[in-house]
C-alpha cells in the first residue's frame, strides 16, 4: 500500500519536473504529520520525509527510531542525532546544485523555509499546494473500511452518551465522557476538538464544550469524530434534553429534510456545489436562509477537513471513492440551533451513508 503511494508520488515528481519533494512535520503541525503517515505509515509527530524519483527517506530523531523501524514501509528510515530538520545540514546526499525540491507551502513556516534553504544549500525550493490531498482524495477498499470502523466507533459512543446524559451535567463533563467512550471503543484520539453545545450555545456552529450546565428543554448538539488507524469519522447529532417544544420540532425537521436532500444528491459526477444547493434549498424555502451560513460538507480521510468540499463556491466534482460529510444546520442566535451530519461514501449510483446513529429527533 505505502509503496504504491510512494510510486504515485514519484510519478507526480516526474510530471512536474521536480527532483524531489520534502515534507517537514514539526510537533504540533497536524497536517504534515498526517501526510507523512499517509505516504509511509509513520505516526510520530516529528519527522522529515524526502521523496525523490528513485527512493524515499524518513528522517527521525532518537525519540522515534524504534517506532519508525516498526511502522515505516516504502521508505528508508534515516536515524538522526538531532532534530531531523536540523540534521539536514549534515547530510550531504540530499544536496546538489540546481536540484528542484517541492514543499508544502501551506504548512511550512517562513522560519522553517529559511532553515531548509540554509541546510540544503543550492537546492531550489518550489512551493506547492495540496499535493498529498489530491493523491489521497480517492479511497481504496482498505481506507473505506478504516473510515467505516471510525464511524462505527462514533455511532456506538453516541449511543452510550445518551444513557449518560442528564440535566445538570456540564458540557465539559459530557465531552470528557464521550471522548472516553471513543477511546474505550478503539479510537486513538478524537478526530478534532469535540463540540458539545447546549441551549443557546447550540446556535454556535463550533461551540466547544464549556462550563455551561445542560438544562431541561435544551437542544444539545454533539459534533465529534473518532480516529482509527489514521482515518477519521465526523458525525453531528442534535437531541433535546426532555420534551421538545413545537418550534424545536419544526426546525429539527427542516434540517433533517435538508440533510436528506443533500445526501440524495451525492453520486459520482455531481458537483460539490450541487449537493450544497440541494440541501440549502430546503432551508431557504422554509424561511431560515439567514440562519445557515456555512457549507454543506467537506471531505474526510486521514484528516477531518480535506477535499472535496460541498459549498456555494465549491468547484470540486465528486468521484467514486471519495468520502464527504453532509451537514446542514440552522442556528438562531440567543435561542439555539440544530445540525445533523453523516459521513457519505460516493458511489456511481449514489451516496452510501456510513453512520447508523438514529436521526429522528431524540427526546432524552
Amino acid at each position: 500500500m505505502y509503496r504504491s503511494r510512494i510510486k504515485k508520488f514519484q510519478e507526480y515528481l516526474k510530471r512536474e519536473n521536480l527532483d524531489a519533494f520534502i515534507i517537514c512535520s514539526i510537533a504540533g503541525d497536524i497536517y504534515p504529520s498526517f501526510n507523512i503517515r499517509y505516504l509511509c505509515g509513520f505516526s510520530g509527530d516529528t519527522g522529515v520525509l524526502i521523496i525523490n524519483t528513485r527512493a524515499a527517506y524518513l528522517l527521525c530523531d532518537s525519540r522515534f527510531h524504534e517506532q519508525a523501524r516498526k511502522e515505516v514501509r516504502g521508505a528508508k528510515v534515516v536515524p538522526t542525532r538531532t532534530h531531523p530538520l536540523t540534521a539536514l545540514k549534515d547530510i550531504t546526499q540530499f544536496r546538489g546544485r540546481n536540484l528542484k525540491y517541492g514543499f508544502e507551502s501551506e504548512f511550512l513556516t517562513c522560519n522553517e523555509r529559511r532553515r531548509l534553504k540554509e541546510y540544503l544549500g543550492d537546492v531550489l525550493l518550489i512551493p506547492t499546494i495540496g499535493v498529498v490531498s489530491e493523491l489521497s482524495v480517492i479511497k481504496d477498499k482498505t481506507e473505506v473500511a478504516l473510515i467505516q470502523k471510525a464511524a462505527d466507533i462514533s455511532d456506538t459512543a453516541f449511543e452510550r452518551i445518551l444513557g449518560y446524559l442528564k440535566p445538570g451535567l456540564r458540557e465539559i463533563e459530557v465531552c470528557a465522557e464521550l471522548e472516553y467512550q471513543m477511546k474505550m471503543l478503539g479510537s486513538s484520539n478524537p478526530a478534532f476538538a469535540t463540540i458539545v453545545a447546549s441551549g443557546y450555545r447550540s446556535a454556535l456552529p463550533h461551540g466547544l464544550a464549556s462550563e455551561k450546565k445542560i438544562a431541561r428543554g435544551d437542544f444539545v448538539t454533539f459534533d465529534f469524530g473518532a480516529c482509527y488507524k489514521g482515518y477519521v469519522s465526523d458525525i453531528t447529532r442534535t437531541v433535546v434534553m426532555g420534551k421538545a417544544i413545537s418550534r424545536q420540532k419544526k426546525i429539527y425537521n427542516v434540517v433533517l429534510r435538508s440533510q436528506m436532500a443533500g445526501i440524495r444528491k451525492v453520486r459520482s459526477g455531481v458537483s460539490g456545489k450541487a449537493v450544497d444547493v440541494a440541501a440549502r434549498k430546503v432551508i431557504d424555502k422554509a424561511g431560515y436562509k439567514k440562519y445557515f451560513g456555512h457549507g454543506t460538507g467537506h471531505g474526510i480521510g486521514i484528516y477531518f477537513h480535506v477535499a472535496p468540499s460541498a459549498g456555494p463556491r465549491s468547484t470540486d466534482v465528486l468521484k467514486r471513492g471519495m468520502v464527504l460529510t453532509v451537514e446542514p444546520g440552522i442556528y438562531i442566535p440567543g435561542w439555539g440551533g440544530v445540525r445533523i451530519e453523516d459521513d457519505v461514501l460516493v458511489t456511481n449510483t449514489g451516496g452510501k451513508v456510513l453512520n447508523k446513529a438514529p436521526k429522528n429527533l431524540l427526546e432524552v
